[in-house]
């Protein structure tokens, strides 16, 4: 799964929700291994957008067809994604699920385990989190991101890296009406 998460000048909204709802939800879910994308956007705090696009594997993400769609944006493209601000990108694995079906309301909680931690922290998830217990609740899914991966797409070196970083922050959004699949 690739997340991605941004916010955007108010003044730049109408036309980056065009590019992203018209060109490129669909220029990704037409690489192959990539199976839907989703789109969320924030009741409030920040980042206010967040796509995520499921794939058949991690190779999707570093494969030459993915590559090729990074090295050839087209010029609305290259507009929009400049305009991108605290942005987040997470490559990540699915590592648990739990309950059945999807909602047209997402939270997500950001959590960093101590270095070693990563399995019981996987274990009291499992153990604590039961969607059959929360009204209003109907899944819940642990994934686990990829630091190498997760880097910005950049050539500069020292760009940030918040997608790999330290940060507990539960924010929560709201379906838009786009859902891309095969």
């Amino acid at each position: 799964m690739l997340l991605t998460s941004m916010d955007i000048d108010p003044s730049d909204e109408a036309e980056f929700n065009r590019w992203y709802d018209r060109e490129h939800l669909e220029e990704r879910v037409a690489i192959d291994g990539f199976l839907e994308a989703r789109r969320y956007v924030a009741h409030q705090g920040s980042p206010k957008y967040l796509s995520l696009y499921s794939t058949e594997s991690f190779d999707v993400l570093d494969s030459p067809a993915y590559r090729n769609a990074l090295a050839n944006q087209t010029d609305w493209s290259r507009t929009n994604i400049a305009r991108f601000k605290n942005m987040i990108r997470a490559v990540a694995r699915i590592t648990m699920s739990r309950g059945q079906g999807r909602g047209a309301a997402l939270g997500i909680l950001r959590l960093r385990p101590s270095a070693g931690g990563e399995a019981r922290l996987r274990a009291a998830l499992q153990e604590r989190l039961d969607p059959e217990q929360l009204d209003g609740v109907i899944s819940m899914h642990l994934i686990e991101s990829d630091p190498a991966l997760s880097k910005p797409i950049t050539d500069d070196p020292s760009a940030p890296n918040p997608g790999a970083g330290r940060l507990v922050r539960p924010d929560r959004w709201h379906a838009c009406e786009r859902d891309l699949g095969r």
